[in-house]
């Protein structure tokens, strides 16, 4: 997971203003799942926008919700950044989450961009498979 960060964070100053806004909401997503992983849900808090601040109200409750209702994004075995699109007016980070049982899942991040910063404003569970199938 660190050398994916690394890697990320190193190609957002190599490229134009579109893949640059690309390399910095992967690397906000993955640095969100990066403090999962550890436990830090002080600092996956930080990621999230302040709407999803005001509705969680402190990162113990944000916490509870990700190990409970993503447990996926919590403990993922691998994460595979797919593709960014634009609907609405919003950005939306496809993103490919592999859990330690083996099973694929799909989520979108809708993101916004407060103050030059990315943040994550909402994910979407898209779906599940079962790569043995």
């Amino acid at each position: 997971m660190r050398r994916l960060l690394l890697a990320v964070c190193l190609s957002a100053g190599l490229g134009t203003g579109a893949f640059a806004q690309n390399a910095e909401i992967e690397a906000n997503i993955a640095a969100q799942i990066q403090a999962f992983e550890a436990d830090d849900f002080v600092t996956a808090f930080t990621f999230a926008s302040p709407n999803i601040q005001r509705m969680f109200q402190s990162p113990k409750n944000f916490g509870a919700m990700v190990r409970n209702g993503y447990p996926m994004v919590w403990r993922p075995a691998d994460v595979r950044f797919l593709e960014l699109r634009e609907v609405a007016g919003m950005l939306w980070q496809k993103v490919m989450i592999v859990d330690g049982d083996g099973r694929v899942h799909i989520l979108d991040y809708q993101m916004v961009q407060l103050e030059n910063r990315w943040k994550i404003n909402g994910v979407q569970l898209l779906g599940a498979s079962d790569p043995a199938a």
